[in-house]
């Protein structure tokens, strides 16, 4: 064989090598693109997070340590009495002074009030998300018109810089009267130059309700799986996809949310939610080191307790929240919020404030 055709032939084997390589990490790139790199998915995303009354000290910590990371924080303070009227924890009335002077740390953070129909009740007991509460309120004009000024009130007294309704469960039967209450609502809060997102759950029928212009809708994207269900993560890729698409309906600024921490399922039946400093923490008893779900990017692993029960754990870190915020930027919401402030690992807490 001549020394020409030996090197044409190297030459074309080298030329396949190189091709098939690059076609490799293109399919590569295809596949995982904005999904590997913790800290690019957060370098252009508005993010917002709540902070709740029942964890408001670990949840006022983590505040502390991203304040240049956030744009609003949500404070979840807001329920119902008995009589349908507004009422605030005594935690969350302790924690509120230390909250306001945290929003002035680092990059100047808005605080806005959060409402949820949950009804608490004087002898100790509530109900969680009520929907009996959001069909009297809505039921006519005057009692709409009721609400909102207890509303506009309340937001203004304890000066909030917006509002948001976390009203779930509402029944079928009561979407036109709350649509009409978010219009009317909205044009109050305008009028005193306060903003207002209004939260949907996944099971709201978007496509079929002809939500008003003007306020920012935040689209619950977690507990696909949960105290309900088997074993799982709280949100996949294609959830949370799935959901941004079905978010281009709704008028104005979208807002995803995700959700940090996770579940603990125990052989029992019994399911407690987790936060992601406690799912680690757990994650030093587990049987196998814990892995990673490809579908989901969560961490998820089995343990023994000490009666000798086996437990499953799934939950989120920041690689999880990274991949479910890159998922989100590319199905086209580039708004995030953060469900929710409080024992947040170092690495997440390191990725939020970037």
């Amino acid at each position: 064989m001549s020394n020409i055709k030996k090197r044409s032939i190297i030459l074309t084997a080298l030329l396949i090598v190189v091709c098939a390589t690059l076609l490799w990490y293109m399919m590569k790139w295809n596949d995982t693109e904005g999904l590997e790199s913790v800290g690019a998915a957060n370098n252009t995303t508005e993010l917002s997070a709540w902070v709740v009354d029942w964890q408001w000290e670990s949840g006022l910590e983590d505040f502390r340590r991203m304040t240049d990371g956030l744009s609003s924080v949500q404070v979840f303070a807001a329920y119902f009495d008995e009589n349908d009227k507004l009422h605030f924890t005594d935690r969350m009335t302790k924690a509120m002074p230390a909250i306001k002077e945290a929003s002035k740390q680092g990059s100047y953070v808005d605080l806005d009030l959060t409402m949820v129909n949950d009804r608490l009740n004087s002898d100790g007991t509530q109900v969680q998300k009520d929907p009996s509460i959001v069909s009297r309120l809505m039921a006519t004009d005057a009692s709409r018109t009721k609400h909102i000024m207890e509303i506009k009130n309340a937001v203004i007294q304890n000066g909030f810089h917006g509002l948001e309704i976390d009203y779930e469960r509402i029944d079928e039967k009561d979407w036109d009267n709350f649509l009409t209450f978010i219009h009317t609502l909205y044009q109050h809060m305008e009028q005193e130059g306060k903003s207002l997102r209004i939260v949907l759950e996944p099971r709201a029928p978007i496509e079929d309700l002809a939500l008003p212009k003007g306020p920012t809708y935040v689209m619950m994207a977690y507990n696909l799986y949960g105290t309900t269900t088997e074993p799982g993560p709280k949100a996949d890729h294609e959830f949370i996809e799935e959901l941004a698409h079905r978010m281009q309906k709704v008028p104005g600024d979208k807002v995803m949310a995700l959700s940090v921490g996770g579940f603990d399922w125990a052989s029992d039946g019994k399911v407690t939610a987790v936060t992601e400093k406690q799912a680690a923490d757990l994650a030093n008893s587990s049987i196998e080191p814990p892995k990673r779900d490809k579908a989901s990017g969560s961490l998820y692993f089995d343990y023994i307790d000490e009666d000798g029960k086996k437990h499953t754990v799934w939950y989120a870190d920041e690689v999880t929240l990274s991949q479910w915020v890159a998922v989100a930027k590319k199905a086209g919401i580039e708004k995030i919020a953060l469900w929710r402030l409080g024992d947040m690992g170092e690495g997440t807490l390191q990725y939020v404030n970037r």
